[in-house]
């Protein structure tokens, strides 16, 4: 019966424990994230009122994704290669597309 107490005083302990980490971690983010913003505001000082605050406030939209018309893998639009309009993740496989036959010449 004593090593049951035991053990429970020792979990609701170690709880206690992770508890006060986890809000020193959030505490010392929050510190770093207000030093942040005041060194980006300091080298802002040369731009419109508030077109900080609305960069830094809005979140980052992810990078849309493409389909390469060879392979069929999605790849970002920033790493993507565009020829004749059509897209593709990388330059051997616009390459291997533009080599096929078409038209007649693919019968």
């Amino acid at each position: 019966m004593r090593q049951i107490f035991l053990l429970i005083l020792l979990f609701i302990v170690g709880q206690w424990l992770v508890k006060g980490l986890r809000r020193n971690d959030a505490r010392t983010a929050q510190r770093n994230g207000a030093a942040n913003d005041a060194q980006a505001n300091q080298g802002a000082r040369g731009a419109a009122p508030g077109a900080q605050k609305r960069a830094s406030g809005s979140p980052q939209l992810p990078e849309p994704m493409i389909r390469c018309a060879e392979c069929g893998v999605h790849a970002p639009k920033s790493d993507s290669i565009v020829i004749a309009g059509q897209p593709f993740c990388c330059t051997a496989h616009a390459q291997r597309h533009a080599s096929r036959p078409t038209g007649r010449d693919a019968r």
